[in-house]
C-alpha cells in the first residue's frame, strides 16, 4: 500500500513539480557533506530522513564530488599546522579535521593526501545513497522563484520545477545564488580588480611513467641546467627563459638549496613534491613559450603529485591564466575544457611519452580555483580576521590552517600594494577557528553559499577556498538546515553555537586552537582597507 506523502509526491513530479525540504545546487565535495550531513542530522532528531534533492550541471554518471572527482585534483590541500602548535597540543599531522571530512578520507582509502577518484566517488555515492538523497545530472538553472526574502523554487531548463525550505549553494561561482539575485564581485573586486582572477588548471594523469624514471630524469635535468658547460642545456634554458638574464638567473638558482645540494623531488607515502623548476623548464624549452604565466597565457609549474593505483601518476601542475569574466563563463560552462586547453593536452602527452608515460589522461572538467564571492552575507569574513584567529572559541565549529595561497598571482595587486606603500605581501599562515556566517545571505535568508565563491573579502579567498575548510563549513551548514527545518526558521537565523552543541553533544566537535597573529593581522588589516576590500552590501 502507498502512503499519502508517497502518493503526494508521485502526483506532485507528474505534473511538474517536486517538493523537496532542502536543495542543493552544486555537487563539489562541501556541498555533498551539507546534504548528508543534514540528512543525518534530522534522522537524529526525528527518525526519519527528510526530503533532500542534489542538482549538479555536472554528469553525475562520470563522478560525484565536481572538481575533485571529475576534476582529479586528487592530491589533496590538507590543513596546515606548525609542528610546534601540533606537538603541543598533541594533534596529527593535519591538525583535526572535521568529521565528515576524517570518515570520507578514511572510507576512501586516503593514507595521506592522496585519493583514488574512483574509490571517492563510490564513497560519496554511497553517503547519498545511505541518507537517501536524490540527485539529478546536467541541470542547468532557467529561473527561480522568490517570495520576499525567501527563496521558493528552481525552475530548470528542461521545465520541471523543484521546491524546498532551505536551499544550499556549493558552486564555484554561486550560480543559484546569483540567480537569485545575489550581487556576487568578480575576480578580486574587494581589491579593485574585477577581472584579476587565478588561474585554472586542467588536471591530467600519466601511465606508464615510473617514479623511479620521473626521479632520475629531472636529477639528469638539474645536472645539466646547473653544468655551464653543457651548451645544449643552457640553450634550453635560455628559451624557457625567454631570453630574460634575470628569469635565467632566478630558475638556476631555484634548482639548488642554501647548502648548494639540487632541490630534487620529494616521494612521500602516497604523493610527490616537486622542489625545482627543472621539469617546468624542460617542457617550457620544448613548446618554446616564456615560462611566465602573464605572457605565454599556460605556465607548467611546480607539480603537486599524486601516486594513485596501477602506477598511475596525477599531475596538478598545467596552469592556465583567466581573467574575472573569463573564470566566471567557464564555471556557468560546467568547467569544461576550451579548445586551446585541449590542445595544449596534446604538447604534454607529446612531451610526456618522450620521457617514459604510455598514456596521458586530461581530467573531463576544468579545476576552477575561485570566480569571485558573494555579498550581502551575514558576516563577511576577511583575511584579518582569519589571521586574528577567527570566530571565538566559544562559537568555533573546528579550528583549519592553510596559507594565502595565490598561485599563478593576482595581477596587478603588486602595482597597487606598493602604491599605497606596502612592499610586503607575504603572510604568515593564518590558524583559524571555523564558522559559517560568511556563507548565510541577508537578503536571501534560506540561501547559503558554501565554496570559495562565500562571502569572502580581501585575502581570505585564497586561504578559504581550500576543500578540506569548505568540508568543515559544509558540514555545519548541514545541520543548520536540519535545525532550520525542525524549528521553521531560516539558514540566516540560525548560529553557530547551536551547531557547536550539536557537534559537542554527538562527539563530533574537534579541537579548537585558533592562534591570533596580531602583528600580522594589524599588517593585513591595513592592507587590505587600503586596497579597498570592505564588505560591499
Amino acid at each position: 500500500m502507498i502512503d499519502i506523502n508517497s502518493l503526494l509526491r508521485i502526483q506532485s513530479a507528474a505534473s511538474g513539480v517536486r517538493n523537496y525540504d532542502i536543495i542543493c545546487f552544486g555537487d563539489e565535495l562541501p556541498g555533498v557533506f551539507a546534504v548528508v550531513a543534514a540528512a543525518r542530522e534530522y534522522r537524529r532528531r526525528t527518525n526519519k530522513y527528510p526530503r533532500i534533492l542534489l542538482l549538479s550541471k555536472g554528469d553525475l554518471y562520470q563522478g560525484i564530488g565536481g572538481h575533485l572527482i571529475r576534476g582529479g585534483l586528487v592530491c589533496l590541500d590538507r590543513s596546515q599546522i606548525d609542528k610546534s602548535v601540533r606537538d603541543s597540543l598533541g594533534l596529527d599531522t593535519f591538525g583535526d579535521p572535521p568529521a565528515i571530512y576524517k570518515e570520507f578520507l578514511q572510507k576512501a582509502g586516503v593514507r595521506a593526501v592522496s585519493l583514488d577518484p574512483s574509490k571517492g566517488n563510490a564513497v560519496l555515492r554511497q553517503m547519498l545513497t545511505e541518507t537517501k538523497i536524490d540527485y539529478i545530472s546536467n541541470v542547468g538553472i532557467k529561473f527561480v522563484n522568490k517570495q520576499a526574502d525567501k527563496l521558493v523554487s528552481i525552475t530548470t531548463f528542461t521545465g520541471e520545477t523543484f521546491t524546498a525550505n532551505q536551499f544550499i549553494d556549493s558552486t564555484v561561482h554561486a550560480e543559484l545564488a546569483q540567480a537569485a539575485g545575489v550581487r556576487k564581485l568578480r575576480g578580486f573586486e574587494t581589491f579593485g580588480l574585477p577581472e584579476s582572477e587565478l588561474p585554472v588548471t586542467l588536471v591530467f594523469e600519466t601511465q606508464g611513467l615510473t617514479i623511479t624514471e620521473l626521479r632520475n630524469f629531472e636529477l639528469k635535468l638539474l645536472k645539466r641546467f646547473t653544468n655551464f658547460s653543457d651548451i645544449e642545456a643552457q640553450e634550453w634554458l635560455w628559451k624557457a627563459a625567454g631570453n630574460n638574464d634575470q628569469l635565467v638567473q632566478q630558475l638556476r638558482k631555484d634548482m639548488v638549496d642554501t647548502k648548494g645540494n639540487f632541490k630534487t623531488l620529494v616521494v612521500g607515502t602516497d604523493d610527490i613534491l616537486v622542489r625545482s623548476p627543472a621539469l617546468s623548464v624542460a617542457y617550457h624549452s620544448f613548446r618554446n613559450l616564456k615560462f611566465s604565466l602573464n605572457e605565454s597565457g599556460i605556465l607548467f609549474d611546480k607539480a603537486n603529485i599524486a601516486i594513485l593505483p596501477g602506477g598511475r601518476l596525477s599531475w596538478n601542475s598545467l596552469l592556465f591564466a583567466v581573467n574575472g569574466s573569463t573564470a566566471e563563463a567557464l564555471a556557468r560552462g560546467g568547467a569544461k575544457p576550451n579548445l586551446p586547453m585541449l590542445s595544449e593536452m596534446n604538447y604534454l602527452e607529446k612531451w610526456f611519452k618522450s620521457i617514459g608515460a604510455s598514456d596521458l589522461i586530461p581530467a573531463t572538467e576544468l579545476y576552477i580555483r575561485h570566480a569571485g564571492n558573494v555579498t550581502g552575507v551575514v558576516e563577511p569574513l576577511d583575511g584579518t580576521n582569519m589571521l586574528m584567529g577567527g570566530v571565538s572559541s566559544k562559537e568555533a565549529l573546528g579550528t583549519f590552517g592553510y596559507h594565502f595561497d595565490v598561485r599563478g598571482g593576482i595581477k596587478g595587486i603588486g602595482e597597487k600594494a606598493y602604491a599605497k606603500g606596502f612592499t610586503q605581501l607575504a603572510f604568515q599562515v593564518p590558524i583559524y577557528n571555523v564558522g559559517f556566517q560568511h556563507t548565510l545571505i541577508r537578503n536571501v535568508r534560506n540561501l547559503a553559499v558554501v565554496s570559495p565563491g562565500s562571502g569572502f573579502t580581501g585575502m581570505a579567498p585564497a586561504s578559504g577556498r581550500i576543500v578540506e575548510y569548505n568540508s568543515g563549513v559544509g558540514q555545519a551548514l548541514g545541520i543548520a538546515a536540519a535545525i532550520a527545518l525542525l524549528s521553521n526558521r531560516n539558514l540566516a537565523d540560525v548560529k553557530n553555537r547551536e551547531v557547536r552543541q550539536v557537534l559537542a553533544d554527538t562527539k563530533r566537535l574537534p579541537r579548537i586552537f585558533g592562534i591570533p597573529k596580531i602583528a600580522e593581522a594589524t599588517r593585513l588589516g591595513e592592507m587590505e582597507s587600503a586596497l579597498g576590500s570592505v564588505f560591499v552590501a
